[in-house]
């Protein structure tokens, strides 16, 4: 069952050689809504270890033209944080690993100076000049200033199943792994944007949590999930659903399964899963992404022995930002690479050739990229 709880795949993950050449991140991202206007806002916080066992006694950046003419891979913990919409933007803040305190095992925790995450909380401060930004290019950051303190409540999670297993985590099979143990989450607290405060209500935070960990990244690149689902049937408002898709081109080893997604619908208590790993339910998908003059547009179908899901997204490439990684092994191909909180769209489920809904999803997080020609 996709829905089963595992927070051991929360787990602190660069263990043995991957220390040295992999990264491990934990994303978090929902909807605030400002104290004074009252308008909605979508931030992402995320947590990012890159090569911990190369570590030095500075952050160490692989896009420092230094680093790269003597091949010297980037090694820190990253704390990323940001916002979208027509004021977006990403703030970095690196920590060299001896800096940082962490509990590998579960419950984790990470906490470096004044930010801190665990399973249930996260609080901290990212401040960048607009000096900094613009003469270390290698820090990959907007400007500008975010805090935050905030409770976090995992409610439904998406369970890929044994491609993320023990044993597959310690061979380090796939060069890309995903666990969602929140896809759909609640938030409460407040975040702070350059001194502006915004709310954050669990009803109304829309709230996600993942994690992400391997040794590089995937190409092409594509992530859809929400829980703000309304069925144009009923009119109903869903309040126990959420669907989170993922994946693009896994690797396994040095073999790629081109066009691949992990999906899930859960649908008011009914599961909905298309899974390639699971051989035995005949997952099929097809799917694209492309760019308009205004937005990114998303087509996803998928189908099992049982079931088929229609999945058809935009959003407004003036909400959206390129969010910035260089891989453990310093090299950055993903410079297009489209992320945003605030897509609109339409899902179909279908169950055994009939309609189950149309839905009606919005504050869908969204991404799409494909590394450098």
């Amino acid at each position: 069952m996709f829905n089963k709880s595992d927070i051991k795949r929360n787990e602190f993950q660069l263990f043995g050689r991957q220390g040295k050449k992999g990264y491990d991140w934990w994303w978090h991202s929902f909807t605030a809504i400002n104290k004074e206007t009252k308008v909605e806002k979508p931030f992402y916080i995320e947590f990012f270890l890159c090569n911990p066992r190369l570590s030095q006694d500075r952050p160490v950046f692989g896009q420092l033209k230094e680093n790269k003419e003597l091949g010297i891979r980037p090694s820190y913990l990253m704390v990323n944080v940001g916002c979208w919409g027509k004021r977006h933007l990403q703030l970095h803040r690196f920590f060299a690993y001896k800096d940082i305190e962490i509990k590998a095992k579960a419950p984790f925790f990470v906490k470096a100076d004044d930010c801190y995450l665990d399973e249930e909380q996260t609080r901290g401060v990212v401040r960048v000049s607009r000096e900094d930004s613009i003469n270390h290019p290698e820090y990959m950051s907007d400007y500008g200033e975010i805090s935050w303190n905030l409770k976090i409540k995992k409610i439904i999670p998406f369970n890929v199943g044994y491609g993320a297993s023990t044993l597959f985590r310690k061979l380090q099979l796939f060069e890309m792994f995903w666990h969602a143990e929140g896809m759909k989450s609640t938030f409460e607290g407040s975040i702070f944007l350059d001194g502006e405060e915004y709310e954050v209500i669990p009803e109304k935070s829309y709230g996600y949590s993942d994690k992400n960990w391997g040794k590089d990244f995937t190409s092409p690149w594509v992530w859809l999930s929400s829980n703000n689902l309304t069925s144009t049937i009923s009119g109903k408002i869903l309040e126990n659903s959420v669907f989170d898709i993922g994946g693009g081109r896994p690797k396994i080893g040095f073999i790629a399964l081109n066009r691949k997604l992990l999906s899930a619908f859960y649908y008011e208590g009914k599961c909905f899963e298309f899974n390639f790993s699971k051989f035995w339910t005949f997952t099929k998908t097809k799917f694209e992404s492309h760019e308009t003059d205004t937005h990114i547009v998303w087509h996803v179908e998928q189908k099992n022995i049982n079931s088929k899901m229609v999945v058809d997204v935009t959003c407004k490439k003036e909400d959206m930002l390129w969010i910035n990684y260089e891989a453990p092994n310093g090299l950055k191909l993903h410079n297009r690479l489209w992320n945003g909180g605030n897509g609109i769209g339409t899902i179909t489920l279908y169950h055994k050739n009939k309609v189950v809904d149309v839905i009606e999803a919005k504050n869908i997080g969204c991404e799409y990229g494909e590394f450098d020609k």
